[in-house]
């Protein structure tokens, strides 16, 4: 088998160390292997240890965050490979980290490793905070359901009166709760805008037993709420100055429908800016884990369910899509009810889903706003095809046909 890199490395990084093996093409070939350490220092010394046998690749699995510092440490002194774990799996029972950190090194030399895409710095910064948001997100979501619990366990049944029991009108009941208020007559006194039609309904959902513990409770939650909206705020703040430079592209994304400056922030955060990286719009489709998988074997197909991957990116799209699908007279609402009689509402939004990366692809990379289709796109292009049929039909017969569009 060709050599494509005579001198290269192989690194298998754990959370501690990072055992290295340099394979140089000599007669025979020449192997060398050393542990470092995962600090600072330890990985300069990595660093230099490469330099010194003059390596042009490196290559790494992507292990949960430790390939971070030391591709950081790595980046600009050789050619850097991230590697799926699964695709360069060795032969089960033979596994030491020596052994890996070999067989890392052989599969670079000879050119079978697949690079992970790795988006550069600002785009992974991005990435953190836009991350780190959704799981905030989560926690104030978390703690409305135990505020909810703590209610119900008082037999307070404002939350099946109220849409948000974090509105304006639950925190004020709620405060006046946790400050001793048991009167229902007062509580739902406290009521705004809409709300205030909701009185008869809430002194009566008002009236429970509410205890000392109940207060704590509520106030305990309460507080770890406030403290979350403190940090979603500051990290809103640093998502909107990290998201100037490229701020164009997601005022493009944002013409498709059910893309909102959130969504467009996930999506830029996630597949960056630059779609050069991916050769085609289904390699993107095919990393988001948006596309059936390949599973044959004699011939039968045995499993089409989508892989395990993009989850974060995966998510927020098909939330888009159901908001996508919500706007009348659209080509991604026709595709979802075309889809959704004949497979199911699920693989249906997940086409939805796939159809808005797929725009998102082609918009990215040619700077252009999003076009829609319409509703009558699948009638025309069955129309079309009809007619392209029945001519070559008659062709195949022997007729000589000419259309003319009819008045």
């Amino acid at each position: 088998m060709e050599v494509l890199h005579p001198r290269c490395a192989g690194l298998d990084v754990h959370k501690d160390t990072v055992v290295a093996c340099v394979r140089c093409v000599s007669a025979p070939t020449a192997q060398e292997v050393r542990t470092f350490g995962t600090t600072t220092g330890a990985l300069l010394e990595l660093s230099d240890w490469l330099q010194s046998h003059h390596c042009s690749h490196v290559a790494m699995e992507a292990t949960g965050v430790y390939w971070k510092p030391v591709w950081h440490m790595l980046e600009g002194n050789f050619e850097l490979v991230l590697a799926n774990a699964q695709h360069i799996r060795n032969v089960p029972g033979r596994k030491t980290d020596v052994k890996d950190a070999t067989w890392i090194a052989d599969l670079l030399a000879h050119g079978l490793i697949r690079g992970s895409f790795v988006p550069p710095a600002p785009i992974q910064d991005l990435r953190d905070l836009t991350r780190t948001r959704k799981q905030l997100v989560r926690e104030i979501s978390q703690h409305t359901l135990r505020i909810q619990k703590v209610l119900e366990d008082a037999n307070i049944k404002v939350a099946s009166v109220l849409s948000d029991i974090l509105g304006s009108s639950g925190r004020a009941m709620l405060a006046a709760i946790i400050n001793g208020e048991e009167d229902p007559v007062r509580l739902a006194g406290l009521a705004q805008r809409t709300a205030k039609r909701k009185n008869a309904e809430l002194i009566e959902a008002l009236r429970g037993r509410v205890t000392p513990h109940h207060r704590m409770m509520l106030k305990l939650h309460l507080g770890l709420i406030g403290a979350v909206e403190a940090a979603l705020r500051e990290v809103d703040t640093a998502v909107g100055k990290s998201m100037a430079s490229i701020s164009k592209a997601a005022e493009l994304l944002k013409t498709i429908p059910g893309v909102s400056d959130i969504v467009a922030h996930v999506i830029v955060a996630e597949i960056g800016a630059d779609m050069s990286r991916f050769p085609t719009s289904a390699h993107l489709i095919s990393w988001a884990g948006l596309c059936p998988r390949n599973d044959e074997s004699a011939g039968k197909r045995r499993s089409t369910r989508v892989r395990k991957s993009g989850t974060w990116l995966k998510t927020t799209l098909v939330t888009a899509a159901w908001a996508a699908v919500r706007k009348k007279n659209s080509y991604l609402q026709a595709q979802f009810l075309r889809l959704k009689s004949r497979r199911g509402p699920k693989k249906a939004i997940l086409a939805v889903a796939a159809s808005m990366l797929t725009s998102t692809y082609f918009m990215l990379r040619d700077v252009v706003q999003y076009q829609d289709l319409g509703s009558q796109h699948f009638e025309r292009r069955g129309e079309f095809k009809t007619v392209t049929r029945l001519v070559q039909r008659l062709k195949n017969l022997g007729w000589e046909v000419q259309l003319k569009q009819a008045s």
